[in-house]
């Protein structure tokens, strides 16, 4: 809020929460609006501990106010207001402006997230965000509200892939009211329907997310936008400032602030290109599906950001895609293609910066032309990681996925499997959905073969195995597991959600005997097409 514009046009109290166009500015101060009667459901230990938190504090009356949406509670130096922000949005590289009500592109941004807090905690700065905090003037005429299954899902998914080692937002607390519920469609018990065929009341909840900033690449594309167009006076140096501001709160370590600013610029290109296909790279690695990477859910940090209708693959399909709405090209493996589309509006979006500098430019260029090649690279050597090997065998990749495909395996359990090395064949079946024919077996175990050889000759045996263990969970999200903990949590029960923070927490462990019946398992039958497990909409 000090180095940045507000909106010249915003109320000095906040009290902004109708829908409107906001024309300048980088933020707009706005007023979450509580929860009634609000209840914690469960913080993250981890984040606590990392913070320098005592887990106390998650049960004290203030601050489970602040985080619930008061901040009247709000003491100095912090203020009495938070922020919003507007963004553009892109989707595989198109610019839209039909999401906005006003068809201007102007009233698109943070509709439900408010920032409340900023802080520097163990000498690393955190931006503390409200989910489901109350209505913004870029709300869209909706009511500003997160239900608890959203909000479930998200809270455990942001701590999982923490714990996975995949770059992400973090989870602080959860908070649900005990006497407001928001009406939204879902699909009704054993729906096999592909869209949702019920509306449900689900009880409104907050869930605060963290992270050094949530810039977005949409939020650079809409000051780059109206630089382009000239759309006020200040355009350009709003532009200036929002990429100088990024370069600030997250990479401010790796870019020396002496450096000529075109320079800056152009450094930070090339570390958010790393940044992106390595993050990329770790989604394939684990089995996970953004579902919807639009430019306004790609962090300019780098990390996984906005767990809307994400998902995780249980039955092997190159083509996965939970999200009802999302199509092909958002789907598992086409995350790589989505991800350079993503990129070449970051690209895009930073040229204004440059024009009339034609050196800088061309290495801006450079950059984003070496893309592909830089993401081919981060794949490649993730699959040699998931497969124990020195260095990426193509052929023996593509046989494995093609097999993987045949046989219907089930990805984590398979490559868990694998990780033991194993000399016979039956201890991959495990990891099979449906029998498989003789033919197939001897080609799986001609593959096995050859698989064994390489990391034989590669080196130590048990330390490959260890390696891969490292990399390939024991464990993985199973949204007919996650399911149950949410509906639990709308009648007053949080263990189960609790229960997934800790199996969550060591996801490379091998589980205790207890738990291993319950999440180390194929997906049951009745959960294949069922509407809000195997599929759902982006209804939260």
């Amino acid at each position: 809020m000090d180095s940045l514009h507000a909106d010249p046009q915003a109320t000095g109290d906040g009290h902004d929460h109708r829908p409107r166009q906001v024309f300048s500015g980088h933020y707009v101060p706005v007023t979450p609006t509580a929860i009634p009667e609000p209840e914690v459901v469960a913080h993250s230990r981890t984040l606590f501990n990392e913070l320098g938190l005592s887990d106390a504090l998650a049960h004290d009356d203030q601050f489970r106010r602040l985080f619930s949406g008061d901040i009247t509670v709000a003491q100095e130096p912090m203020r009495p207001v938070g922020w919003a922000t507007g963004y553009a949005l892109s989707i595989y590289g198109s610019e839209y402006i039909q999401q906005c009500p006003f068809g201007t592109g102007n009233g698109y941004g943070d509709g439900r997230a408010i920032s409340v807090f900023e802080g520097v905690f163990n000498g690393k700065r955190w931006e503390m965000q409200l989910k489901g905090g109350g209505p913004t003037p870029y709300c869209r005429g909706a009511d500003g509200r997160a239900v608890l299954r959203s909000s479930v899902r998200e809270f455990l998914a942001q701590e999982f892939m923490h714990a996975l080692g995949v770059p992400t937002s973090r989870s602080l607390t959860l908070v649900v009211s005990r006497s407001e519920t928001v009406r939204r469609p879902w699909y009704s018990p054993n729906s096999s329907s592909f869209d949702p065929d019920i509306l449900v009341d689900n009880p409104a909840a907050i869930t605060t997310r963290v992270a050094p900033s949530f810039l977005r690449v949409g939020q650079l594309e809409l000051f780059a936008r109206r630089a382009r167009s000239g759309a006020h006076p200040d355009a350009l140096n709003e532009l200036r400032m929002i990429v100088a501001h990024l370069i600030e709160r997250n990479y401010r370590e790796e870019i020396d602030p002496g450096l000529e600013f075109s320079d800056q610029v152009v450094k930070l290109a090339g570390l958010f290109r790393d940044r992106l296909t390595s993050l990329v790279a770790h989604w394939m690695r684990v089995g996970y599906c953004q579902g919807n990477f639009n430019s306004d859910n790609c962090a300019a940090g780098g990390y996984t950001l906005d767990y809307g209708p994400f998902g995780f693959c249980e039955l092997f399909d190159p083509q996965f895609q939970p999200w009802t709405g999302g199509g092909e090209h958002f789907s598992f493996f086409n995350q790589p293609v989505a991800a350079e589309a993503n990129y070449q509006m970051f690209w895009s979006a930073l040229r204004p910066l440059l024009e009339g500098d034609t050196q800088a430019l061309a290495r801006l260029d450079q950059i984003r032309e070496g893309f592909a090649g830089a993401m081919q690279q981060e794949i490649e050597a993730m699959w040699a990681s998931k497969l124990g090997l020195i260095s990426y065998d193509a052929a023996l990749v593509n046989e494995l996925l093609e097999l993987m495909v045949a046989s219907k395996v089930d990805y984590t359990i398979f490559f868990r499997r694998l990780s033991a090395i194993p000399e016979q064949l039956s201890a991959l079946k495990e990891s099979f959905y449906l029998p498989s024919s003789e033919q197939l077996d001897g080609q799986w175990t001609q593959w096995l073969q050859r698989w064994r050889h390489q990391v034989t000759i590669s080196g130590d045996l048990s330390a490959t195995s260890a390696a891969m263990k490292r990399v390939n969970p024991a464990v993985t999200w199973r949204e007919w597991l996650i399911a149950p903990a949410y509906e639990q949590a709308a009648q007053g029960d949080y263990s189960l959600v609790r229960e997934l923070q800790e199996v969550f927490s060591h996801p490379y462990a091998a589980l205790p005997a207890e738990l291993e019946a319950t999440y180390d398992r194929l997906k049951p039958r009745e959960f294949f097409n069922a509407g809000g497990v195997s599929h759902y909409s982006c209804s939260s």
